[in-house]
C-alpha cells in the first residue's frame, strides 16, 4: 500500500506503521466487503449492470456506496496520444500498478464489492487517462515495495498509487501531478472549530493522531509552538482507527489529524449514522512552505510523464477531473493543472 498519509516521504518503517494503523478496524468493518479478497491483476471496473458502453469509463463502480457512480464519456485525443513512446502505442496497452496488497486503502485504492475488481480513486483516474491516450488499461496490484520493482522492471508502465512528488524519488522516476496530498482534521458534524490553516486555532484542543506518522510529526511541532506561546495542545493515542473513533464520538478528544482520503472516507461512511462527522480543514502534508503533490509515477526516461500530463490536463478542460474527485468526494485535493516533475519534497525534508 501507498505512504499512509497520502504519500509522505516517510522511511518504510514508519510508513509500515501507519498503514497498520489505517487498515485496522473502521476502514474495513465498515465496508464490510470482505475486502481481504485482493487479487493479482484486475480487469477495468463494470457496473453491476455490466460493462459500460464504448467511450465511456465508469467511476465509482463496484464501490459499495463510498463512491457515486458516474459515466464519463472520454474519447482518445490523438494530439495527446501521438507523444507516447513508439513502444507503447504499438502495444496499445497502459500496464497500470496500484498497491493495495496486503492491505486496502479506501477510498484511494481497494476491492470492489464483487470481490475481485480493484476500484478506488487511483485506478480510476488511471483508467480515464488511458482512455484520452487511446490505450486498454490493465490495473496491477502489488505491495508498496513491489510496486516500485515493477516500474524498474517494466512490468509496469506507470503508478497511479497515491504516490508523493519528491526530489529523493526524481532520482529513479518522473511524474506528473495530479492531486494535491493534504492532510484534514475530521469533527463531529456539530463541532464549530475549524482549522482555517492556522496552528494557533489548535490551543485547547485535544487532537488524536497517529503514533509515528508525517502527521504526528507536524501536530507535535505546532504543539511545541504553543507552549511557548503559553498555550495548550493535547495530543492524543489510540491503538486502531475505531478507538479514535469511539474517542472522537464520545466527546473525549476533539479532532482526528489524518490524511485527507481517510477522512473523506470516514465522513462517508457516518453520514447516515447518530455520529455523522466532518471536514475542518486540511492542511499540505509537505508543511507550511509547500504544496506537496500526488502524481502519475513512471520510470525516469520512460517518455510517460509529459503525455499523462497532457491527458489529465485534457480532463481538467473538459470537466471529467472535477467529476472524478467528486465522484470520490475528493474535490478539495482538486489541482488546477497537471504539472511534469514539479517541485517535490525536498532531500532535507525529514
Amino acid at each position: 500500500m501507498p505512504d499512509s498519509r497520502p504519500a509522505s516521504p516517510l522511511p518504510s518503517r514508519l510508513r509500515r506503521r501507519l498503514l497498520r494503523t489505517l487498515a485496522a478496524g473502521t476502514a474495513l468493518a465498515s465496508l464490510g466487503l470482505g475486502l481481504a479478497a485482493c487479487g493479482g491483476d484486475s480487469d477495468a471496473a463494470t457496473g453491476e449492470d455490466g460493462a459500460p458502453p464504448p467511450g465511456v469509463v465508469r467511476v465509482g463502480a463496484l464501490s459499495n456506496g463510498v463512491a457515486t457512480q458516474t459515466d464519463l464519456k472520454v474519447s482518445e485525443v490523438k494530439s495527446i496520444s501521438a507523444g507516447l513512446p513508439k513502444s507503447l502505442a504499438r502495444k496499445g496497452r497502459l500496464t497500470i500498478g496500484t498497491s493495495a496488497l496486503p492491505s486496502v486503502f479506501p477510498p484511494l485504492i481497494y476491492i470492489g464489492q464483487d470481490q475481485k475488481t480493484l476500484t478506488g480513486a487511483e485506478p480510476d483516474l488511471a483508467r480515464l487517462v488511458a482512455a484520452v491516450l487511446g490505450l486498454e488499461p490493465e490495473v496491477k496490484n502489488s505491495t508498496w515495495e513491489n510496486l516500485f520493482l515493477g516500474l524498474d522492471s517494466g512490468k509496469v508502465d506507470v503508478a497511479f498509487s497515491n504516490v508523493t512528488d519528491t526530489e529523493e524519488r526524481k532520482k529513479k522516476y518522473e511524474f506528473a501531478s495530479y492531486r494535491e496530498d493534504n492532510l484534514a482534521f475530521e469533527v463531529p458534524k456539530e463541532s464549530s472549530w475549524n482549522f482555517d490553516g492556522d496552528y494557533r486555532n489548535l490551543a485547547g484542543q485535544t487532537v488524536a493522531v497517529g503514533a509515528g506518522t508525517n502527521q504526528e510529526r507536524i501536530l507535535l511541532a505546532w504543539q511545541s509552538k504553543l507552549k511557548k506561546e503559553g498555550k495548550t495542545l493535547r495530543v492524543k493515542y489510540f491503538p486502531n482507527s475505531n478507538s479514535t473513533y469511539l474517542a472522537l464520538a464520545g466527546g473525549k478528544i476533539d479532532s482526528y489529524f489524518d490524511p485527507n482520503p481517510t477522512i473523506a472516507y470516514h465522513i462517508s461512511q457516518t453520514a447516515k449514522t447518530p455520529n455523522p462527522t466532518r471536514n475542518a480543514g486540511t492542511f499540505s502534508g509537505a508543511g507550511i512552505a509547500l504544496q506537496g503533490l500526488i502524481a502519475a509515477t513512471a520510470k525516469k526516461g520512460s517518455g510517460l510523464a509529459e503525455p499523462i500530463a497532457a491527458a489529465i490536463n485534457h480532463l481538467i478542460r473538459n470537466g471529467q477531473y472535477a467529476k472524478w474527485l467528486s465522484a470520490w468526494d475528493l474535490s478539495n485535493e482538486a489541482v488546477k493543472t497537471s504539472r511534469v516533475n514539479p517541485p517535490g519534497l525536498p532531500l532535507n525534508n525529514t
